[in-house]
């Protein structure tokens, strides 16, 4: 694994890696924490819109993706805040429209043969330099919005009642999070795919949940753990030619089988 890291390709993933692990486990924690999974699965898929649209008008795969992802994760604020009961048609439309637009815009450009895999189970090993320049402004913007509106988010997680009644701006603050839950998924996307981003968001959080008193404290640890994580699966990856999105949720679902025996077993011990 050593000798690999003195190719260029290889160093950029493992940067790649580090850095989608530290976004993951921050906003990981608000999608746990605020019970958003299946809304940041709906952004997950709609993102392929975009992925589309990117490549229809020849712009930017990451620039595409975050403006539809940011879009549908609007929209979906808009309508999902105060009508919990049909949330579950409201994602699902969005997420069939948004896979819809995609596939049609990718069969419809000319002289483009696209690799959907690449898309749907991540190509960490083609992260371009401007690739990881976009990563690491999202996790700048990710850490200034979480340390700016630190105490509104921890208000609006746990009880949106008594966040409105200090004056908090509820809506403001629920799509602030799921903004900054579509621009994570879309850089995900580059390292583990459409398929498996949702669990490279929650399984590490599923792990530091149980091991923090607090939601910062949530935050820091499922960045330490889904770092490890991605290290362990890009090394198995390497080592055995196996694709390595697959590689690194594999990983964190052992890893988190483990820890769910031990917590089972823990009281017998």
């Amino acid at each position: 694994m050593l000798e690999a890291l003195s190719f260029e390709f290889m160093q950029h993933a493992l940067l790649a890696g580090i850095l989608v692990s530290i976004i993951s486990g921050i906003i990981g924690s608000l999608i746990v924490v605020n019970r958003m999974v299946f809304l940041a699965g709906g952004i997950a898929h709609t993102s392929y819109g975009g992925i589309g649209l990117a490549v229809f008008f020849g712009l930017p795969i990451f620039l595409g993706a975050s403006l539809f992802a940011v879009v549908a994760a609007v929209i979906i604020a808009m309508l999902s805040l105060g009508n919990k009961s049909r949330i579950d048609t409201i994602i699902g439309l969005i997420w069939a429209v948004g896979m819809a637009i995609g596939v049609v815009l990718v069969d419809k450009t000319q002289g483009y043969n696209v690799d959907l895999m690449s898309y749907l189970f991540g190509s960490i090993l083609a992260v371009s330099s401007s690739d990881l320049y976009f990563m690491g402004a999202t996790l700048v913007v990710v850490v200034l919005a979480i340390l700016k509106y630190y105490r509104e988010m921890l208000a609006v997680s746990y009880d949106l009642e008594y966040a409105s009644i200090r004056g908090i701006n509820v809506r403001f603050i629920y799509t602030l999070m799921l903004v900054l839950s579509a621009l994570s998924v879309v850089v995900a996307i580059k390292v583990v795919g459409l398929i498996l981003v949702i669990a490279m968001l929650t399984i590490p959080v599923y792990i530091a949940q149980h091991i923090s008193n607090s939601l910062i404290g949530m935050m820091i640890s499922s960045s330490i753990i889904s770092t490890i994580f991605t290290l362990i699966g890009l090394y198995i990856s390497y080592s055995y030619d196996i694709t390595s999105g697959a590689s690194i949720i594999l990983v964190s679902a052992v890893c988190m089988s483990i820890f769910g025996i031990y917590q089972y077993l823990k009281p017998n011990l």
